[in-house]
């Protein structure tokens, strides 16, 4: 445990430490929560959201300052819904111990692994989806068996204490518990002891909370983000891209973790991208200012960072295009336009961070190879999309590139599926969760040999060099003798 966590002068630093403690020791109490208890958590976790969802979607509306309640609906609360009900038709079959092959000089025994939860989860949440990138993880806490501790975000205030109302509302102490507040905060809680972190945010950040976690040897799931591509073959209809791109980096206004953060087109194709992105945001968002439809950006900062990235851009070279359909001024708001910036360069801020917001650097390139090369001399991302309708040339980009996920012809909607794991590697981040891997990743599993009354590890014990040792050992090495 560290320092700072048993420091007494420390009031934030105590009170975390209180609770955990309060969750861990209730968690002694009951280390195998049953089927039965385990569905009800869930259960009074999806009456909740359902109860407190209004509320909710204003909260998170009033903290951006203007963001659609059909985008919290569709990417945050139904996701948390459909993730509840897919864990709880399925969480007694994941419970199930699974048998696994015994060795020959184990005849007689069983061997199986066991699941076992792992104590207290701490959840650090970003402020992009404040209420999916809690609840999601804590949903796959839930369903192992385990107690959570969440932190959110002090950019999403209103979202934060009302998910903390909500939560204490519906669960007692020593289950779940949030916490809301300032770096201060966030600094004392990734300190602390738990047996999983969860980590939601920037690579920069994520070394941060990996390090602190490190005193305590606990382990991480960290979800970073990064510069996620788009790539589109020369032959994929270049409209069909746009519109889908589109719809993909209007979501949030490009405030994702896996929005196409740049695209990669042929350059033959280039300037008909720029046109049907164009035509395709106009489309979706034919005014902007006072439209309800189109995101604002989180805080003035995040702004300040977007349009300082931007003028970097431009003062090297590129070619930025606005997609402002009535010309607006937003002077007052936290809107802002899509841009489409061409003629890039790597030293450019745009081409080296992760945007997130509403800029759309375009690359072109002249073959696939060189498109995949591209890619993959820089950091592994959180997502790739590759449009193509042809098969093999899908299945050889999968082999030939890294990234956390996929989506063929279209973007993000992975994230949307439970039945496959959501998650990082390398600099995007490492470990997984939705569905069976959620409870994969936060319960231990744990290797049983159960032996009967024979013994057949008698027959070869020592002193070595017995006959039957010697006739087992002559045996195994023919089964294993040199191949070919």
């Amino acid at each position: 445990m560290s320092q700072d966590t048993q420091n007494p002068a420390n009031p934030i630093a105590q009170t975390l430490n209180d609770t955990l403690g309060v969750q861990k020791r209730a968690f002694a109490q009951t280390p195998a929560p049953t089927v039965q208890q385990r569905i009800d958590r869930l259960n009074r976790l999806h009456n909740a959201v359902v109860d407190y969802k209004d509320r909710l979607i204003a909260a998170v509306d009033a903290d951006f300052s203007g963001r659609a309640s059909a985008e919290t609906e569709i990417l945050e609360i139904l996701p948390v819904l459909e993730g509840i009900a897919y864990n709880k038709k399925r969480v007694k079959g994941w419970m199930q111990q699974s048998r696994r092959h015994t060795p020959l000089m184990l005849f007689g025994s069983t061997t199986k692994v066991h699941y076992q939860p792992l104590g207290v989860i701490g959840i650090v949440v970003p402020w992009n989806f404040p209420i999916f990138l809690g609840l999601s993880p804590l949903v796959g806490a839930l369903t192992a068996g385990n107690r959570a501790m969440i932190k959110t975000s002090e950019f999403a205030p209103r979202t934060g204490e009302l998910v903390k109302e909500m939560i204490e509302a519906t669960f007692s102490p020593d289950e779940v518990t949030v916490h809301t507040g300032g770096v201060e905060v966030a600094s004392e809680f990734t300190k602390l002891p738990f047996d999983h972190l969860v980590f939601t945010g920037s690579t920069q950040v994520g070394k941060i909370v990996m390090r602190a976690a490190a005193e305590n040897l606990t382990p991480v799931t960290l979800e970073l983000g990064g510069k996620s591509p788009a790539i589109i073959h020369e032959s994929f209809p270049i409209e069909e891209a746009a519109k889908r791109i589109a719809f993909g980096k209007g979501l949030n206004a490009g405030q994702v973790c896996v929005s196409p953060d740049y695209i990669l087109v042929h350059r033959s194709k280039l300037p008909a991208f720029t046109a049907a992105f164009e035509k395709a945001m106009t489309g979706q968002y034919p005014s902007l200012r006072d439209n309800a439809d189109y995101t604002a950006i989180i805080t003035e900062r995040q702004q300040e960072r977007l349009e300082a990235n931007l003028q970097d851009a431009r003062e090297k070279g590129a070619t930025i295009r606005e997609i402002n359909p009535k010309g607006e001024t937003f002077d007052g708001t936290r809107k802002m336009s899509m841009h489409v910036v061409t003629d890039v360069t790597d030293d450019m801020r745009i081409m080296q961070e992760e945007i997130f917001g509403p800029i759309l650097p375009v690359v072109p390139y002249d073959t696939l190879d060189e498109a995949i090369a591209y890619v993959n001399a820089r950091p592994r991302p959180l997502a790739l999309y590759y449009f193509d309708w042809d098969k093999a040339r899908g299945d050889h980009m999968l082999n030939a590139t890294h990234s956390g996920g996929v989506c063929l012809n279209d973007v993000m909607t992975h994230v949307a599926v439970d039945d496959m794991p959501f998650g990082g590697v390398g600099p995007s981040g490492m470990g997984h969760y939705h569905g069976k891997e959620g409870f994969l990743n936060f319960s231990k599993a744990k290797g049983v040999v159960r032996k009967g009354r024979f013994n057949p590890t008698s027959y070869i014990q020592q002193p070595w060099g017995n006959s039957m040792y010697n006739f087992y050992m002559r045996f195994q090495y023919r089964r294993y003798r040199k191949i070919g």
